[in-house]
């Protein structure tokens, strides 16, 4: 769940190191240049678009860390994330250049809310590490976040960064960890799926029932087709389904008078769960095995099996795309469709965020923040990351821009990005109809992973067994949530 807070997602530039995201994750997530990235003490140019470029070709001597063998591990692309892996490497290359002072260990381990604990406790978490939008809140809490605000505040370029994005690890003014990309929870369709059943293709200012529709008439149960792969396991599908709670008007917590309150048990609640029974029961649009997690629901999107899915869009586009063998105009990126016409079409804001291992040396902290922002507001990435979209090309691969980015999206580095994003048919356009209706919703952050967990049981009780009370299932969530967790919260 990568996967943030009310803003309209534009099409920019992708930050190569990601993976949610993410939802995130989404989820998730080279060359003959070498990067000077300026640092506070040497003397380097910046363009009048605040973009960096080659002024030195070594950083000054003054730099006392190049004066120490210093160490870091850091969060390193999945291995089916073949050419993000390509770019990663071409990154430490050229960090290492820059830095050849650095030892750089790839980690295979990438965050997962089970295990983190367990990782901090035995020393084991790399020096630092992807997250999602809700965990800002859980790891600062225990202490599992690095307080990185003088290197914020020293970093040349905070203020170009997008805001929208940045403030979700920004607590009590205290920067907790640095944004890579984000996104608004979107549909993905297959067109080619549809035009081969005869189903028409909806207005990207659709509905709830435009979806329901379409979801009926696409899924063929006994060649195993699905008119939309709804997530059904893991935290994952309390996650999906909040897209359509938001939708419908509803929230999962109101804080009041310094109290943490459930709010998902509403009106709202009952709708977005209605919606759900329709799907899977009256429709019977949704997989036969329906426990599925954010891979098996993507996966099943990219090998055809599926009409749509609901998810961060570049983790569905780029199994599509790279890994399924469809074609770009093959795969439409809807918003998530608003519960009546005239409504907002409300998805999770959501976003991949780096955080550093506040268990590191104030050393290896600081070079982890410099790799981290190695790239950003960079001429050398515009280079990499074009030579890596003629590769791909050559390779009949694509590349899958983030719906938003790290920098302001009315940014002159962005329009550089994308002026080079045009240049290539083998690079993913977002329909600019889409973009315009995208309207991200924060999630809580308040035990957002056990809320979606309790909201995973409640969906599997939906999906098991036609005419549940929905409204005594949200409330026993609701119960459970505000006992276990919400109780003992305040809110200052």
């Amino acid at each position: 769940m990568r996967k943030l807070m009310t803003a309209t997602a534009v099409l920019a530039l992708s930050a190569t190191m990601l993976a949610a995201c993410s939802g995130g994750g989404d989820k998730d997530n080279t060359k003959d240049t070498a990067n000077t990235e300026p640092t506070k003490t040497e003397t380097a140019t910046t363009t009048d678009e605040g973009t960096k470029t080659d002024a030195t070709a070594q950083p000054s001597a003054e730099d006392e860390l190049l004066n120490k063998k210093i160490t870091i591990s850091i969060y390193y692309p999945l291995p089916d994330q073949v050419e993000n892996r390509k770019l990663e490497d071409d990154k430490i290359r050229r960090f290492n250049e820059k830095y050849p002072n650095v030892t750089i260990e790839k980690s295979d381990w990438h965050y997962n809310v089970n295990e983190i604990g367990v990782k901090m406790a035995a020393n084991e978490a790399p020096t630092f590490f992807n997250t999602f939008a809700t965990e800002a809140k859980f790891l600062i809490e225990r202490g599992w976040a690095a307080d990185i605000t003088d290197l914020w505040n020293k970093y040349e370029f905070k203020d170009q960064i997008n805001p929208t994005l940045q403030n979700q690890f920004i607590i009590d003014g205290k920067v907790y960890g640095v944004v890579q990309k984000g996104y608004s929870t979107s549909t993905v369709v297959n067109k080619k799926l549809l035009d081969a059943k005869n189903v028409a293709i909806p207005s990207y200012d659709w509905t709830w029932d435009d979806m329901l529709k379409t979801a009926k008439a696409a899924a063929d149960p006994g060649k195993g087709v699905s008119g939309i792969a709804l997530m059904g396991k893991g935290n994952e599908s309390g996650w999906n389904w909040t897209n359509f709670l938001f939708e419908a008007g509803g929230q999962i917590i109101n804080t009041e008078g310094g109290k943490v309150k459930a709010a998902f048990n509403s009106e709202a609640g009952v709708k977005a769960l209605q919606l759900y029974e329709q799907l899977r029961w009256d429709a019977n649009a949704i997989p036969k095995d329906w426990a599925l997690g954010w891979g098996d629901a993507v996966g099943a999107f990219s090998q055809g099996r599926t009409a749509m899915v609901v998810a961060g869009a570049e983790g569905p586009l780029e199994q599509a795309l790279n890994q399924g063998g469809m074609k770009p105009e093959d795969v439409l990126t809807y918003p998530m469709p608003a519960a009546e016409a005239g409504g907002k079409h409300y998805g999770i804001l959501g976003g991949d965020y780096l955080v550093i291992n506040p268990n590191a040396s104030k050393e290896e902290q600081e070079m982890a923040f410099r790799y981290i922002t190695f790239d950003y507001f960079t001429d050398d990435w515009l280079v990499s990351v074009e030579k890596d979209i003629q590769a791909r090309k050559a390779e009949g691969k694509y590349f899958i821009p983030p719906q938003m980015n790290y920098f302001k999206e009315d940014s002159d580095y962005g329009k550089k990005a994308n002026a080079i994003f045009n240049k290539y048919d083998n690079v993913y356009k977002y329909a600019a109809e889409s973009n315009a209706l995208l309207d991200g919703q924060p999630e809580a952050q308040y035990n957002t992973q056990d809320y979606y967990a309790e909201m995973t049981n409640v969906v599997q009780q939906v999906f098991s067994k036609k005419g549940v009370d929905h409204k005594a299932k949200l409330d026993e969530a609701a119960k459970i949530m505000q006992e276990k967790f919400y109780d003992k919260i305040e809110v200052k």
